[in-house]
């Protein structure tokens, strides 16, 4: 299977995983990126009856319109239920990398207001030291070459984001060649710095579930609790 094909597989067996518990009170977290609209695609098909989706980006709410579900706005809902997601990069401990498509700081507030978050991924996405895709940072533009200072005193080679503008109106560094030995304190010291709106990493809210998709098999990988 090529890449595509693979997405598309992860996608399906994470939509089969969620339809059974499906109902009329459920709110669904609805990721970005190419992997995720698989999943919708099957939304779409599928027209399930549910009480609404949360979606994190623009992108992703247009992908939606045509499956007849309610898109609400997280201040619209108590939480969610399950949110459905993709990642740049993935390690067995359930750390993720995101926001190669720009829309890691809503992906990680939906993710943390999810009760289950379930990462949709192919098996080219696995990298146990975390950090050969660039970490994308989402920043105040003011602040951009101040932090791309502090990020190469860190080791790292930040690139600006040209011609990029986030849903939330800001700018991206991405951050080649950054050490992530522990992703936790990265996370922690990034979102420190003075004008830094979030950063890619995924290490406080990990997946709770990832779906892998091989050129033979369908992996499900469940953390332990």
């Amino acid at each position: 299977m090529n890449q595509d094909e693979k997405k598309k597989k992860a996608a399906e067996a994470a939509f089969l995983r969620v339809l059974p518990s499906l109902n009329k009170e459920t709110i669904l977290g609805i990721g970005t990126g190419s992997t995720t609209n698989f999943f919708i695609e099957e939304l779409n098909k599928a027209k399930v009856s549910i009480k609404g989706a949360v979606c994190s980006s623009e992108a992703s709410k247009a992908n939606l319109e045509s499956s007849g579900i309610k898109v609400m706005e997280l201040n619209e809902v108590y939480g969610i239920d399950v949110y459905v997601d993709g990642a740049d990069e993935f390690n067995s401990r359930f750390e993720l990398i995101k926001g190669g498509g720009g829309a890691l700081t809503r992906e990680k507030i939906l993710a943390n207001s999810s009760k289950q978050f379930i990462c949709i991924v192919d098996d080219t996405k696995f990298c146990e030291l975390l950090g050969k895709f660039p970490l994308p940072i989402e920043v105040l533009e003011v602040a951009r070459s101040a932090i791309s200072r502090e990020l190469m005193k860190m080791g790292g080679k930040p690139v600006y984001r040209q011609n990029f503008i986030t849903d939330n109106g800001h700018q991206i560094i991405d951050v080649h060649n950054m050490k992530i030995d522990i992703p936790y304190e990265l996370e922690s010291t990034l979102n420190n710095m003075p004008g830094v709106i979030e950063n890619g990493l995924f290490a406080k809210r990990t997946a709770d579930i990832i779906i892998q998709a091989t050129n033979s098999d369908i992996l499900t990988l469940e953390k332990d609790t």
